[in-house]
């Protein structure tokens, strides 16, 4: 994420789901650019820290509630990558619709929460209702959250927003994107589902 420019000082942290219940993470206040393995912690499944020298980073809140609410969920990445950060910043929404590959690998949409305040009752009630509908969040202010089965799937998740929002601005430049049709998207969703990328009903979101 460092490398993509995707984080800057001690912006984004990381998740993984454990065998036994807990969570690998990255720890806070610390620069993502030279983490080792060794400064990895390990949480329990409340989200005590119980194993590793750092301390957890402040927003585990969220990725909390999203295991809460996904429970196929193995790992949550959070970045503020420049374009689709700044188009949340903008109030603006990113869709999927103009790309096939980005319905198939992201779903309905790219759902923005209002901006609001860190852990406030505010934040909750737009974020909770969202996360159990979509792979990926973007919070006015605060980024991109992603989240897969594993690792990889959710850090390409985050790559793909991130890829997306770049097409979007630079189409807006040439008077924009055109759209595919409602009937292209659900046909699209059917086969997101079929190979195991998203929700069966991933189309009630339309």
């Amino acid at each position: 994420m460092d490398s993509k420019g995707w984080v800057a000082n001690h912006d984004g942290n990381i998740t993984v789901r454990l065998a036994g219940g807990g969570f690998a993470a990255t720890p806070t206040a610390r620069f993502k650019g030279d983490l080792a393995p060794s400064d990895i912690i390990e949480l329990d499944s409340g989200g005590k820290k119980i194993a590793g020298g750092g301390a957890a980073f402040s927003e585990l809140s969220v990725h909390l509630r999203i295991y809460g609410a996904r429970r196929e969920a193995g790992a949550v990445v959070h970045a503020h990558p420049p374009f689709a950060t700044a188009a949340g910043c903008a109030n603006q929404e990113l869709l999927t619709w103009a790309m096939p590959e980005a319905v198939v690998s992201l779903g309905a949409g790219i759902p923005l929460v209002g901006l609001a305040m860190p852990g406030s009752a505010e934040l909750w009630q737009e974020f909770d209702p969202l996360v159990p509908c979509y792979d990926a969040v973007m919070v006015a202010g605060n980024g991109v959250f992603t989240w897969g089965k594993n690792l990889e799937q959710a850090y390409l998740r985050l790559e793909l927003v991130e890829h997306l929002a770049q097409i979007t601005f630079r189409a807006r430049e040439l008077g924009g994107a055109g759209l595919l049709s409602r009937d292209q998207v659900l046909a699209l969703l059917k086969k997101r589902a079929e190979a195991g990328l998203g929700l069966p009903d991933d189309g009630r979101f339309l």
